[in-house]
């Protein structure tokens, strides 16, 4: 979670180097952000999750999780 307008300025800035975006506050990212004028952001259109690997990784934790449960010793338990 982050302020995009305060990101846009440290890019400009050269603050820090650069920044990849998956997630952006408002989506799609309008036309009118200032991180469309910075040349050391990359932004991908919340399509992060798509690759396989991406993909395998979260079901193979989703069996984990389930195997976990059933037998009596959960993971990743929020109270």
């Amino acid at each position: 979670i982050l302020d995009e307008s305060a990101l846009a300025d440290a890019l400009k800035n050269k603050s820090i180097a650069g920044a990849g975006l998956d997630v952006m506050v408002v989506e799609p990212l309008p036309a009118s952000s200032p991180l469309f004028q910075c040349d050391n952001v990359l932004l991908t259109p919340h399509i992060g999750w798509k690759r396989a690997e991406t993909r395998q990784r979260l079901l193979a934790g989703v069996a984990e999780n389930i195997d976990a449960f059933f037998k009596g010793s959960p993971k990743n338990v929020v109270n």
